[in-house]
C-alpha cells in the first residue's frame, strides 16, 4: 500500500464502501473474506491509502466484483474511440502507475494499459498468474520480465508476449523511468487480473 492520497479523478473509498453495503457486508466480514486486514478495508474506505491493484484484487473478489466493473461505476459510459491522456484511469499503487484506458466501458473485450515503473520498481516477489494473455512493448528504459523460470532484460522497442497463466513478474533494473503500453484480453486486469498482470 501507499501512503499518498488515491487520485482525485476517482474515489475509491466510496465506490468500495457502497458495493460492501450493497452486498450487506461488515468491513470485518469483507476482510475475513479477501484475506487483508480489518485496518486494510478501513484506510481504503477513507481514501487514506491507495491500494495496490493485487490488494484492491483480493477485495473485489471477495464481492465479487471485476476491477472493471468497480471502476466503471454506476453509470458505465458509452461506448467512444478516442482518449484524451487525462481520461486515462489510473489503478497503480501510487509507486507503480498503471493508466487503464476505457476503464468505464465495462462491456470490453480487452484492457490497454500505459505503465509506468520508477527505477528499482518491481511487481513483488510473488509470482503472478491469471487467466488470458498479455503482451506489450517497451516505450522507454528497460525491464526485466520472469516467465515460467526465463528471465530476460527488455529495453525500448522490444516487446513480449505469453500466457498470463504462466507464473511471471516485471521489475526495472535500470536506472531509468520504464514505460510500457501493454495489453491483455480477456481484460483480467481491469478485472483484477495481475495479480494481475501487475502490481
Amino acid at each position: 500500500m501507499s501512503e499518498s492520497p488515491p487520485d482525485a479523478g476517482f474515489n475509491v473509498g466510496g465506490r468500495l464502501r457502497q458495493l460492501r453495503l450493497a452486498r450487506g457486508l461488515s468491513q470485518r466480514e469483507l476482510a475475513r473474506r479477501a484475506g487483508v486486514t480489518n485496518s486494510t478495508v478501513s484506510l481504503i474506505e477513507q481514501n487514506s491509502v491507495s491500494p495496490s491493484v493485487s490488494s484492491l484484487k483480493k477485495i473485489l473478489d471477495a464481492l465479487p466484483v471485476s476491477i472493471s466493473t468497480f471502476f466503471a461505476g454506476d453509470e458505465p459510459s458509452s461506448p467512444r474511440a478516442f482518449y484524451r491522456a487525462e481520461e486515462l484511469t489510473e489503478i497503480g499503487d501510487g509507486r507503480l502507475s498503471f493508466r487503464l484506458v476505457a476503464a468505464r466501458q465495462a462491456e470490453r473485450s480487452m484492457s490497454i494499459i500505459h505503465e509506468r515503473y520508477p527505477p528499482g520498481a518491481d511487481t513483488g516477489e510473488e509470482m503472478l498468474e491469471h487467466d488470458g494473455e498479455e503482451g506489450g512493448v517497451v516505450v522507454a528504459g528497460e525491464i526485466e520480465i520472469t516467465v515460467s523460470g526465463e528471465v530476460a532484460v527488455l529495453g525500448a522497442g522490444d516487446a513480449y508476449y505469453f500466457d498470463s497463466r504462466l507464473p511471471h513478474r516485471f521489475r526495472n533494473v535500470g536506472e531509468q523511468e520504464c514505460v510500457i503500453v501493454s495489453a491483455n484480453t480477456p481484460p483480467t486486469f481491469s478485472d483484477g487480473g495481475r495479480e494481475l498482470h501487475h502490481a
